[in-house]
């Protein structure tokens, strides 16, 4: 039996409760009514325990077995933040708050989490605990990093997480996993370019922060080219390019340039940040200007351990009645590799079908797969942690 029975009683009362989340996005830590929401049912489902305010807006439940002789105590995370964005979805339900939409399908990951904690707390037929973890601040945030720090492992004896997500261009209700590296670790550079102003028309009497800037930016792209093996990975991307003027006729005395660099190698990471502080400034240098690099550290590599993801997917195939399919890495960056780092566990993805792309102001969660994305949360327990 694929699809918990109940589960797929309750998907259309699931599918409303993720369209109301939807039609209300939060950025960030400020989930304040999607969190209030969650705790408000997770207290109606009759978990034993619901606690408010880790990671700032997190929100923990945790529902116990028929009996918890095993001592296992399993964590299960969904992310309840939105982006940053203007949805152009035309749906009934779209966004009601300008630049603000769930492009990301943080509000199908609630609701399924939400699913199956409402079937784990009516049947609890596992030996050990259920932790149902709702975390604000995926997008950028550092939400589940806040968690972690704040205790939520210890102070909830977890012994393992897992994590999921949708992904468009997969079959709907499949899913695919990967062991060890799988999504990239994400760090973000500023680099400030100083130079000589002047008249447009007299470019000899200046420096040119716009030819130097534009220098870099192209230079910046030979880390990936001859700095790091072909076999390897590494992105740099600059994303952002302003001068100190927005004249027709004025050469600018200063430029700066943001980007992102993406890594899955922690000895790559060290040579990309290196290696872009070295090209901003000696390439300024040959110009006549000058370069200074600040480099932040963000989401580090999210890495699965090999015996839960093996476990997530045998879990997966029984759920979808198909074989899990074997994800490539990714380059995106995920903010679960924190609770990776703290306790073993797996991070899956469960098909979206035929959809926008995530981060895309045309995406929508494709309701349909929320009977087998709550169906797995609960099979992954009873699995785990079998009654008897």
């Amino acid at each position: 039996m694929p699809i918990k029975n109940r589960l797929a009683n309750l998907h259309d009362e699931i599918a409303a409760w993720r369209q109301d989340i939807h039609r209300n996005p939060e950025l960030l830590f400020d989930t304040h009514r999607t969190s209030a929401l969650v705790a408000e049912k997770l207290k109606a489902f009759g978990c034993d325990q619901v606690v408010t305010g880790i990671g700032r807006t997190g929100v923990v439940g945790v529902i116990r077995g028929k009996s918890v002789a095993s001592g296992l105590t399993v964590g299960l995370r969904a992310d309840m933040d939105a982006l940053p964005i203007q949805e152009a979805t035309g749906l009934d339900y779209a966004s009601e708050t300008d630049g603000k939409m769930h492009a990301c399908g943080h509000d199908g990951h609630t609701a399924m989490l939400l699913g199956a904690s409402r079937y784990l707390a009516e049947t609890r037929n596992f030996d050990g605990t259920a932790v149902v973890i709702f975390q604000p601040a995926e997008e950028g945030g550092g939400g589940g990093r806040e968690m972690v720090d704040d205790g939520m492992m210890d102070q909830f004896g977890i012994s393992e997480v897992y994590g999921l997500h949708n992904m468009p261009g997969l079959a709907p209700g499949t899913f695919a996993i990967r062991s060890g590296s799988f999504f990239a670790a994400a760090d973000q550079f500023t680099i400030d370019v100083s130079g000589k102003g002047g008249h447009a028309a007299k470019p000899h009497e200046a420096v040119d922060t716009t030819v130097v800037a534009s220098q870099i930016v192209i230079a910046l792209q030979s880390i990936a080219s001859r700095n790091v093996d072909p076999l390897h990975s590494v992105v740099v991307s600059v994303c952002s390019f302003r001068t100190g003027t927005d004249a027709y006729n004025v050469i600018p005395e200063s430029a700066r340039l943001k980007g992102t660099v993406r890594t899955l190698d922690e000895g790559i990471r060290d040579l990309a940040e290196r290696r872009v502080g070295e090209i901003a400034a000696a390439t300024a240098e040959v110009f006549g200007a000058t370069a200074t690099t600040g480099y932040e550290r963000g989401y580090p590599v999210m890495v699965n351990a090999e015996a839960e993801t093996g476990f997530a997917a045998r879990v997966a195939e029984r759920v979808s009645g198909k074989e899990t399919a074997e994800a490539p890495p990714l380059m995106g960056a995920e903010d679960f590799s924190y609770m990776l780092e703290s306790r073993p566990g797996s991070y899956i993805l469960i098909g979206n079908g035929d959809s926008a792309p995530v981060h895309n102001p045309g995406y929508n969660f494709n309701d349909e797969i929320i009977p087998a994305g709550a169906s797995y949360w609960a099979e992954l327990v009873e699995t785990r942690m079998p009654a008897g």
